[in-house]
């Protein structure tokens, strides 16, 4: 069992930055790949990135490929989305998920925890 718990959302105005955390509860950090995942009104939740177990593979959306950038500390059992070059499209709200898993998925259903959700608004 895991607890997610997400902070750094907030409004922008678009081409600005934002640093979203998660920090994970219990032991075995290490064992979870990571993802973020984010939810517009209105849509499907989509993949933006994920992170193997010990932070060797890095895995990007399209969209954000080049301004997102997901990283993961083990001694703070906290995984990060750094954003850059924001652009109003990027409002959803921004889940953090994990897994036990060697392999990384991209779809949310293949993740077993989830946090709150964190609103990232970007203003044109």
């Amino acid at each position: 069992q895991v607890q997610l718990v997400e902070s750094g959302g907030g409004l922008v105005q678009a081409g600005g930055s934002l640093r979203l955390s998660c920090a994970a509860s219990g032991r075995t950090f290490s064992s979870y790949a990571m993802g973020w995942f984010r939810q517009a009104p209105g849509k499907e939740r989509e993949f933006v990135a994920a992170i193997s177990r010990r932070g060797g593979g890095t895995y990007y959306a399209d969209s954000v490929k080049g301004r997102f950038t997901i990283s993961r500390d083990g001694a703070r059992n906290t995984v990060y989305l750094q954003m850059n070059s924001l652009k109003p499209e990027d409002t959803a709200i921004y889940y953090c998920q994990a897994r036990i898993a060697t392999v990384v998925p991209t779809d949310p259903v293949d993740y077993d925890y989830w946090g709150q959700g964190n609103q990232v608004t970007v203003s044109s």
